[in-house]
């Protein structure tokens, strides 16, 4: 796929975000595989959606730390 057609469809992935915020975990995955796509064909990535992606994963890790269960004294 081309690096322009790519762009675009995190474009739209993006408004759909915005536009639909209850699909979220969804749409995060979906843009997380069109960085890897971009990834794997040695493209340059967008600066904000690198961005983008270093803080979905740390949102990611504090709901995995949120959901561990508390350690027993």
């Amino acid at each position: 796929m081309a690096f322009e057609d790519i762009k675009a469809e995190l474009a739209l992935l993006m408004q759909e975000m915005v536009n639909q915020p209850e699909d979220i975990r969804e749409l995060e995955e979906q843009v997380r595989a069109k960085l890897i796509e971009l990834r794997a064909q040695g493209l340059p990535l967008p600066a904000d959606l690198v961005e983008l992606e270093r803080r979905l994963d740390a949102d990611l890790d504090a709901e995995v730390e949120d959901d561990a269960p508390a350690a027993e004294i």
